[in-house]
């Protein structure tokens, strides 16, 4: 199933700054950065895909924003494993795998994506953050 891309409202913790910036819980909000990542995020975006093991299209997904990522200087590809990280994905919204978030160099989600994208649609929605 392929949704388009949307601008985003982070939802988290009661707390929505239309920023597309994580809740700390406390009401403050902070970008996306290494340590909610798990490795340091590109130099002018990174392409966030959040998988479980047994989804079909999160592989797919995984060879297209791979792809796009090695295309574009300074964008990276993190994957996380939504199973194992459950306080982020609840932090974030994220209800289904795959869910693709795309990041600008300060860590801000600028761009949100439900099920596999198409290739030319990511290199479209990276035209937000870059």
């Amino acid at each position: 199933m392929r949704t388009g891309w949307t601008g985003v409202r982070v939802h988290g913790h009661g707390v929505d700054d239309g920023e597309g910036r994580l809740p700390t819980g406390r009401g403050r909000v902070v970008p996306l950065g290494a340590a909610e990542l798990g490795r340091e995020p590109g130099e002018r975006a990174s392409l966030v895909q959040f998988s479980t093991a047994f989804c079909q299209p999160c592989r797919a997904t995984r060879r297209i924003l791979a792809e796009v990522a090695g295309l574009v200087p300074g964008v990276a590809h993190i994957e996380i494993d939504a199973e194992r990280n459950l306080d982020l994905v609840r932090a974030l919204g994220i209800v289904k795998t795959p869910t693709v978030l795309v990041l600008d160099a300060a860590g801000r989600v600028v761009r949100r994506a439900e099920g596999m994208p198409r290739k030319a649609d990511v290199i479209a929605a990276l035209g937000a953050a870059v």
